[in-house]
């Protein structure tokens, strides 16, 4: 029911280098002082999607900080994936609700993933249990004294379907932090649980993040059908309704009204297996773009003219503008991946966008695709404007989301604990960053909650 995934080592001088000297200097220190503690990292897929590219990345460079960190992958069945999709849809707004054999796959799945954890001796002094997917599981391992649990919330929860988030709200009492991108993904009624705002980051060393010639990148692009000698306009996500794929083809073709030649990749290529509803939208947008033969979509993996990663960061580079159209965005690590290169991005006016996109200063925020059309068509037309805004794009990204100052986020939560004999953590409020931010959590007792989720709990407490 899991895998262990082993990561190569890194060298940690070559993150903290990229750093300021004071966050370098706490990092290390704060890691001293933490190392005689074991780390594991729990998520639902191995590859694909900006949850498993941080851990990739996070594990080893803990590791190489001197802290034991192992990473663990659930191995759910299709079933149990299609559930959590629908939770996920749900916890972003998505009508509907949970049925009772729904929630019973969810709940059965990982009450079979913490028997495997207790039979194989899995046993860690902190834990990092990152997204719906893996919730319930704090609640049906056995508590070791001191032994700290985190949840780490990575979607939007900005505007929740009610019967869901109320579903699931009570088993976060069963963790000592809880961590999410934005204040204002922040839940009511988690009834004191510390919480702490760390948005994600992108790692500055891996070979998607490292400088790519411009040559290089558009002979990549070229292998995969792209004119280089044409401008090209690119997304970089999931086939996913919440990127609003539809959207970004409405303003690609309004832009090439005015810039003829333009060209559109979406490219979306995907190893995840917790995603089974890629292919559906897939093909809905290949429909919708018919046969236009300037707009080209990438899904399957097999045969390219490189690594994953390097082909979207060929993209990336080769493109001379970048979007991320989302109409919901936990944070949308695509834009910060194009930011530290320095491209000009569109962004959808939404969720973790606006927190990495000022508006007019290192990009622009759109909501509708017609005012996208419309930022496209500017940049495309100014070329100054693209180069202005990327350079500053890249500079915030270097002072706000790089890895190390993610991991030491993650530190201070833990350090920041005191665990007593009923696993709650004692520091009560918000932390943004390491720092408390007072009155954005909290709320009235949590109500609502379904007789499926809460019977499931009692019997798995029996």
């Amino acid at each position: 029911m899991f895998v262990k995934l082993e990561h190569p080592p890194v060298s940690k001088n070559k993150y903290l280098k990229m750093a300021s000297p004071e966050l370098a200097a706490e990092l290390t220190d704060l890691a001293e002082e933490l190392r005689h503690l074991r780390f594991i990292h729990v998520n639902s897929t191995a590859t694909g999607g900006g949850v498993a590219e941080i851990l990739q990345s996070m594990v080893p460079l803990m590791n190489a900080l001197g802290l034991a960190t192992e990473r663990v992958v659930i191995d759910g069945n299709p079933d149990f994936f299609q559930v959590t999709k629908r939770i996920h849809n749900l916890l972003q707004g998505a009508e509907g609700s949970l049925s009772a054999s729904e929630f019973e796959t969810y709940f059965q799945t990982n009450q079979s993933v913490a028997d495997e954890f207790k039979r194989r001796g899995l046993e860690a002094d902190a834990w990092f249990l990152h997204d719906p997917q893996v919730l319930p599981l704090a609640s049906m391992l056995p508590l070791r004294p001191g032994e700290v649990r985190n949840w780490v919330c990575h979607i939007d929860l900005t505007t929740p379907n009610e019967s869901t988030i109320n579903s699931l709200l009570p088993l976060t009492q069963d963790y000592d932090n809880l961590f999410f991108s934005l204040p204002h993904y922040v839940p009511a009624g988690l009834n004191g649980v510390p919480v702490h705002i760390a948005p994600p980051a992108i790692d500055p060393v891996s070979s998607k993040n490292t400088s790519l010639s411009d040559r290089a990148a558009k002979t990549t692009v070229a292998a995969m059908g792209i004119d280089p000698h044409r401008p090209l306009v690119t997304q970089v996500s999931r086939f996913d309704l919440w990127k609003d794929p539809r959207g970004v083809v409405d303003a690609f073709l309004l832009a090439r009204k005015t810039i003829p030649g333009l060209q559109l990749a979406l490219l979306g290529l995907s190893q995840a297996i917790d995603d089974p509803e890629a292919l559906d939208v897939l093909r809905e947008v290949e429909e919708y773009a018919g046969a236009d033969p300037d707009i080209h979509l990438y899904y399957d993996v097999d045969g390219l003219p490189g690594s994953i990663d390097h082909v979207v960061s060929a993209f990336q580079v080769a493109s001379d503008v970048v979007l991320q159209k989302s109409t919901r965005e936990g944070f949308g690590l695509t834009v910060t991946e194009a930011m530290w290169k320095g491209k000009p991005m569109i962004g959808g006016n939404v969720g973790g966008i606006r927190v990495q996109i000022e508006d007019g200063v290192n990009g622009f925020l759109v909501d509708s695709p017609e005012e996208c059309a419309r930022r496209i068509v500017q940049f495309m037309e100014d070329a100054d404007l693209r180069a202005r805004l990327g350079l500053k794009a890249r500079e915030s990204v270097r002072q706000r989301f790089l890895l190390p100052r993610l991991v030491l986020d993650y530190l201070r939560a833990v350090k920041s604990v005191s665990v007593p004999s009923n696993g709650n953590g004692s520091n009560n409020g918000l932390s943004l960053n390491g720092h408390s931010v007072n009155g954005l959590a909290g709320g009235d007792a949590m109500k609502g909650v379904t007789t499926q989720a809460a019977n499931y709990r009692k019997q798995t407490a029996s």
